[in-house]
């Protein structure tokens, strides 16, 4: 009888097969649980409290899961596409994250069924390669040529962003503020050159752009009342001060969370000028999608047939979950839903949040840029593919705790 070969160190720990790929499968539900409720305009806000008694309270995707401290590996790679997505687009990050979850969700019916996962994966690449074609396809263009156009076209996508935000009420002041904001800066739009500064005290009304530089500063030396405090049409500025706006601690949480608002306005209008077409928001485009991958699956054959409906069948958690946030009955909204976008001109129709129905959502002017739902397929469908690719998790010991068994240190220079 041969000796068992052991290649890893004593008490590590490896877990493989197919309970491990559904235990990774499981870890990422309980990851979108954590934030479903917070997708859009009627989403629900969480309050969050780190180790040093910090509370933090907002409904953007990354900055929760970024404060969640998440330990496990593979929910680890929700954190990570929610992370990718504000950082390329700044919006949309709750639903890479659902998106990724509910792909999941359906696969993991196949891997228990005993479907080898390398099939999901291809079926699933090529399904988000046919949702990319129909947005590219539908998309409508924005006309850079007519500047009154695209300026309406830039507020109603910064409108649109700030719909699920705190400051929803105030998005007539904010989307074209953020809009000039944006205009004002060169070709290569670089984020860095726009501040945000946050005052206590004051309306939230009363807040404006600075086409310059802001700063506040106390005139505090002797003979400070014989100089001049206002220049007009300055060219040069010279200072020997730090250019801050000190904030007091009233009311920190709201300001930090409006400037998180307007930070994602800010990245949807960036990136709606520098990709110029725009699609319906509120559920319209994945229905859209939906409905596409589901007759396209019904032209081929064998298991990809069926991989390909389900990826279409996860599309619809996005008009789904924006009913349930809303209290609405979101199998009556979803039917209504299906049989206007099987008509030939039902593809912008969505969740309508207003009137508990649905609508044209292109006409009602909710947008967003394409290139906000191509990122978020892209990320969420890559992500469900690395998940179902693994099928092994070996967790090494801490350091220390498998050398226990060697002999004492000794104390240097060959003494015991």
């Amino acid at each position: 009888m041969q000796p068992p070969i052991i290649l890893l160190k004593e008490g590590t720990d490896s877990s493989q097969g197919i309970p491990q790929l559904v235990s990774n499968i499981n870890a990422c539900q309980v990851i979108s649980e954590a934030i479903r409720t917070t997708l859009g305009p009627r989403g629900m806000d969480k309050l969050i409290v780190d180790n040093r008694g910090k509370a933090t309270i907002s409904n953007d995707g990354a900055t929760i899961l970024k404060l969640l401290d998440v330990v496990h590996p593979a929910a680890k790679t929700l954190v990570d596409i929610s992370k990718s997505q504000d950082s390329e687009v700044g919006d949309g990050t709750t639903t890479v994250t659902l998106l990724a979850a509910e792909l999941l969700k359906q696969a993991k019916c196949f891997v228990e069924d005993g479907v080898h996962p390398q099939l999901i994966v291809r079926a699933y690449r090529q399904a988000t390669n046919l949702a990319i074609q129909k947005i590219k396809e539908i998309q409508v263009k924005i006309k850079t040529s007519d500047p009154k156009e695209q300026r309406g076209l830039l507020e109603k996508c910064a409108a649109t962003a700030l719909n699920s935000k705190l400051i929803a009420s105030y998005k007539d002041l904010f989307a074209p503020m953020v809009v000039d904001a944006v205009m004002l800066l060169d070709d290569l739009l670089p984020l860095k050159m726009i501040g945000i500064k946050k005052i206590s005290g004051g309306a939230l009304e009363e807040s404006k752009l600075v086409s310059g530089v802001a700063f506040k500063k106390t005139f505090s030396y002797a003979g400070f009342e014989m100089q001049r405090k206002k220049y007009k049409n300055p060219k040069i500025v010279l200072l020997n001060v730090e250019l801050e706006l000190k904030s007091e601690k009233e009311n920190a949480e709201f300001m930090e969370e409006t400037e998180r608002s307007l930070h994602d306005a800010i990245m949807i209008v960036r990136r709606a000028i520098k990709n110029d077409a725009v699609v319906a928001g509120g559920g319209a485009i994945e229905m859209e999608i939906s409905k596409h991958l589901r007759s396209h699956a019904r032209t081929i054959r064998g298991k990809q047939q069926l991989i390909i409906s389900a990826y279409g069948k996860a599309l619809e958690i996005i008009a789904r979950q924006l009913c349930e946030n809303a209290g609405f009955d979101a199998t009556n909204i979803l039917n209504k839903l299906r049989q206007v976008h099987a008509t030939e001109d039902g593809k912008w129709f969505g969740v309508d949040i207003n009137n508990e129905d649905i609508t044209d959502n292109f006409a009602a002017c909710v947008w967003e840029p394409s290139i906000v739902k191509i990122n978020a397929l892209t990320a969420a469908a890559e992500a469900a593919c690395l998940i179902l690719s693994v099928d092994e998790t070996v967790k090494n010991p801490r350091s220390g705790q498998g050398d226990q068994a060697g002999p004492p240190a000794g104390r240097g220079r060959g003494r015991p």
